[in-house]
């Protein structure tokens, strides 16, 4: 365990809404253009940082700096007060020395009077800027004083100072005298972790909360409950855990050697959510629970099938997608969420608690003539009123007890309770409405906020949704509308990114789907406007990765990792392009298998190499290294493979990097795979044919486990035309006959992947080439891993 610092497509209903994969099924943004190589020395490059972003290398970006001549030493023997007798103070005192102590490998001492300490911690009402959160780090040669106005604020100062310090060196720290005002731009800081798909132990919740508090993150939103999973102990309905804690996983990866049911289950016990909301509050982090309803209930509707509205019990469900299971509306059921309300409100002390209000298709409620006598004697014309009418009555009753309701923006469908606070999650037009209304609004748009779609389309990449939301498109994202006047502005609270698990079933893709774009979102949510800097923020990137080394994080490297672009040469060589996502840093590489450093050869153009060559390289800014190593093997058959996320989709509707649902490896790892979930279909395009031979594919096969509720129709499902259907190439396009056909009975024995085989008829010159299944069924999901081009043996 790392360490903890103990501080005390086609339907808008499918493509607006599949929580399966999601919920972020709003369009696509434009497909995201291959990184270009970075020229040496060119204006996409960059050698060394700023003079500001070396003495400043904060995220998020201070509001203001001012920069002073001297350094300030901070060594073993520097002593930490605190002004006053203030107990908050004292603690977080005690945080940053635990914090430095990681950081640079010794613990100053805290206590005894301001004269001549090193770093002073100090409560003070009257300093400015004002507001809880503001601060101010005052540094000269002489010392440091941090300083705010109350105890949030003076951690945040601590965090800044921290931040100053970690740069990735130990023993003495020497840093740019400076002074620092601060303050937030928005008060809702935030982050969403889905649970219920895939759950998170305690300590791994506390990890992210620590990196969260080390970005001045201060809103945790807690996705508790859905179709997948309930994760909540409820004391007075023990079988909301019992049986909605636990499912069976579809695939393979549902059964144990011995073929029997293997469940996946996990919740928390109110007293380890009780541990984790004072951890949060610790570190200055509000918790906000979500409880889904009334859709998203098949959990719950497993464990008590009379909260359902057909009275039969569905499984908890292994399915992603959009579930058609409601809570019904009878006062029994009203009296069975209010108890659960009644159970989870006094574990989390801040002001809202999010009943959901998403995706709850209408087909039950529809077809049952109690719901629908409950809907006329109400004197309500659709079911959205139904719903408003639902969410309102839960509203009241949370309300009554202080609290307040915080909903997706689907409540404002038929018309949102009085006083709901709207997150806004299919796009921003959910939030102009709110906010224009009168509401007050959260910004958490997807596809821009959604961080399960993959940060970039490198082989190496976590699964998720298959369009690219970027560290940059991350950091522009304009938390406030251009739609909204100065008086409708003030209803926006802030934004959040959504981590939604489908495809995160490990804390490293956790960590690695959330951060660095988490730390993106922290400075658009904190930094004043005109202080936002693109290249200011890579530069300070360059600290914060080893920050992240620092505390054990696993934040992903998209950004900056190197990509490899290889092309076929004459005579036995090949050309290798090297780049990276951002074009930031100098890019050095090795050819001995030695390991890159900031002395290795720098790349400035594609490298001719003969075959076979290994290729190792990095980026680099002022000599630090901004990723891992990434590794290249150029050889023959590298040059003219293709993996499925360097295919491209035929349609691409609902394109998803997906796991493998193999029984995992020693290492616990599993082949990712891309495919359009409605058809799955790729093209490699502009094949060289020229000299090749053979066609290799390596296949996989994956539960088609989707809920697509009425675009379930779309599914493309192509006729096996021989006995276990085969894989069908074509030449030129995804229409006519084609010109291999590479049976599937060899891949039907092997819950793994399997590698076909099958000659390619003489073809000159470049083409593409169309890859479809013709397997009469859709479950399982064939799925292609990787095509090979061989040539001719010599």
């Amino acid at each position: 365990m790392k360490r903890q610092f103990v501080l005390g497509a086609a339907s808008v209903a499918l493509v607006m809404g599949m929580a399966a994969c999601q919920r972020d099924g709003a369009p696509a943004p434009e497909a995201a253009k291959p990184a270009t190589a970075a020229p040496a020395g060119g204006e996409a490059s960059t050698t060394a940082l700023s003079a500001s972003a070396a003495a400043t290398p904060v995220i998020p970006r201070p509001a203001k700096v001012e920069a002073r001549e001297g350094r300030f030493v901070f060594g073993p023997q520097a002593r930490i007060a605190v002004a006053g007798d203030n107990a908050e103070a004292t603690r977080i005192a005690h945080d940053f020395a635990a914090r430095v102590q990681q950081a640079r490998g010794f613990t100053p001492q805290v206590g005894g009077a301001g004269d001549g300490a090193a770093v002073v911690f100090a409560i003070d009402p009257a300093i400015a800027p004002a507001g809880d959160e503001a601060y101010v780090v005052d540094i000269t040669p002489q010392g440091v004083k941090v300083s705010a106005r109350a105890p949030a604020g003076l951690f945040y100062g601590a965090v800044t100072l921290w931040q100053l310090l970690a740069d990735g060196a130990q023993g003495e720290a020497s840093i740019a005298a400076q002074r620092i005002e601060d303050a937030p731009r928005f008060g809702w800081r935030g982050v969403m972790l889905d649970v219920a798909r895939h759950f998170r132990t305690p300590d791994e919740v506390k990890e992210v909360l620590d990196q969260m508090a080390l970005h001045k993150l201060n809103t945790f939103h807690w996705h508790l409950t859905d179709d997948q999973g309930w994760r909540i102990q409820i004391k007075q309905y023990p079988k909301l855990t019992e049986v909605g804690g636990c499912r069976i996983p579809a695939g393979a990866a549902g059964v144990d050697a011995k073929g029997k049911p293997k469940p996946y289950c996990g919740f928390y016990t109110q007293d380890e959510i009780r541990d984790v909301v004072k951890y949060a509050a610790d570190r200055y982090i509000t918790v906000v629970p979500e409880i889904d309803l009334p859709g998203h209930a098949q959990a719950a509707i497993a464990s008590y099938p009379e909260l359902g509205v057909t009275g039969k019990a569905p499984p908890v469900s292994p399915d992603w997608g959009i579930h058609t299971w409601l809570f019904n509306v009878d006062d029994g059921t009203f009296k069975f969420l209010e108890n659960v309300l009644d159970e989870v409100m006094p574990l989390f002390p801040g002001k809202y608690i999010h009943l959901g209000g998403d995706e709850a298709a209408k087909d039950q409620w529809q077809a049952s003539p109690a719901v629908q006598a409950k809907k006329n004697e109400l004197g309500l014309k659709d079911e959205m009123q139904l719903q408003t009418w639902f969410m309102g009555r839960l509203g009241k009753y949370i309300e009554g007890h202080g609290k307040r309701l915080l909903g997706w923006d689907e409540i404002l469908e038929g018309g949102p309770p009085a006083d709901a606070t709207v997150m806004s999650w299919r796009g921003t037009d959910g939030a102009i409405e709110a906010a224009r209304a009168g509401h007050d609004v959260v910004l958490s748009p997807s596809p821009a906020l959604y961080l399960n779609h993959i940060q970039s389309d490198a082989a190496d990449e976590t699964p998720g949704r298959a369009d690219v939301i970027s560290l940059k498109s991350v950091y522009d994202f304009q938390v406030v509308p251009v739609q909204l006047n100065a008086e409708q502005t003030k209803h926006v609270l802030g934004a959040q990114g959504n981590l939604w698990t489908e495809h995160h079933r490990t804390q490293q893709r956790v960590e690695r789907g959330l951060f660095p774009r988490a730390a993106a979102l922290a400075e658009a949510t904190w930094t004043p406007d005109d202080r936002k800097d693109w290249n200011d923020f890579l530069q300070r990137m360059a600290f914060e990765t080893q920050r992240y080394r620092l505390t054990g994080f696993d934040a992903a490297d998209s950004a900056f990792a190197v990509r490899f672009t290889p092309q076929p040469a004459a005579d036995g060589k090949a050309t290798l392009a090297l780049s990276n996502q951002t074009n930031f840093g100098v890019l050095r590489y090795t050819l001995d298998g030695s390991e890159p450093t900031a002395q290795s050869p720098q790349y400035t153009h594609p490298l001719e190499l003969p075959l076979p060559t290994t290729v190792k390289a990095n980026a680099y800014v002022d000599g630090r290294a901004l990723a891992a190593t990434r590794t290249f093997a150029l050889d023959t058959r590298s040059v003219l493979a293709r993996s499925s996320n360097r295919l491209r989709a035929c349609k691409g509707d609902l394109l998803l990097r997906m796991e493998d649902d193999a029984p995992a490896q020693a290492d616990g790892e599993r082949q990712l795979l891309t495919a359009d979930v409605f058809d799955p279909c790729w093209i490699y395009d502009d094949a060289p044919l020229d000299g090749i031979a053979t066609l290799q594919v390596r296949v996989g096969q994956l539960p088609h486990n989707f809920q697509l509720w009425k675009d379930s129709k779309l599914v493309v499902t192509r006729p096996a035309k021989i006995e276990g259907g085969a894989l069908e190439v074509r030449l030129g396009s995804c229409e006519g006959e084609p010109i291999a056909v590479l049976p599937l009975a060899p891949a039907r024995k092997s819950a793994g992947l399997t590698t076909l085989e099958a000659p390619l008829p003489t073809q000159a010159g470049r083409h593409d080439l169309c890859f479809t299944f013709a397997s009469g069924e859709y479950n399982p999901m064939w799925v292609v891993d990787e095509v090979t081009l061989l040539p001719a043996a010599r």
